[in-house]
């Protein structure tokens, strides 16, 4: 029968590099130095030009994610309180309720495209540059 307690605990590569966080560090032992490999992140967050890069996507993002809340809320509300006006027939069987929640689908959708023409035109030229200016190549981990 093998004795587990005289087995060496499996090594593990982050704790030679010192990388491990401290809880899980082995009693006693002292951490290796840290290397910093890589790009530098903090430097690279500090930067005039991901400052103006996270200014202007939050431009973007937060003013259309707040006007599709208020939309869905619109509708939500309109569904609950509404009653006689989302149960308005436009044609058929059709009414307002049911257009309205289309709508949703539609909206959806649309703002998914304009997010990607604005990623494509804005977003993602100036990462480009932040990474080649830091280094840093796609699909890379260092």
């Amino acid at each position: 029968m093998h004795n587990v307690a005289n087995t060496p605990a499996a090594s593990n590569p982050l704790e030679e590099t010192g990388q491990l966080p401290a809880m899980f560090a082995r009693e006693g032992a002292e951490p290796a130095p840290a290397t910093r490999r890589g790009p530098d992140y903090d430097l690279i967050q500090r930067s005039p030009e991901f400052t103006a890069l996270r200014r202007r996507f939050r431009r973007f993002v937060f003013p259309m994610s707040a006007g599709f809340f208020v939309w869905y809320l619109t509708y939500v509300v309109l569904a609950a309180y509404a009653n006689d006006f989302m149960s308005t027939r436009v044609f058929g069987l059709v009414n307002v309720g049911m257009l309205l929640g289309l709508a949703q689908f539609v909206t959806t959708a649309l703002i998914t495209l304009v997010y990607v023409r604005f990623a494509n035109r804005e977003v993602d030229p100036r990462v480009a540059e932040l990474r080649e200016r830091a280094a840093v190549t796609e699909g890379t981990r260092q």
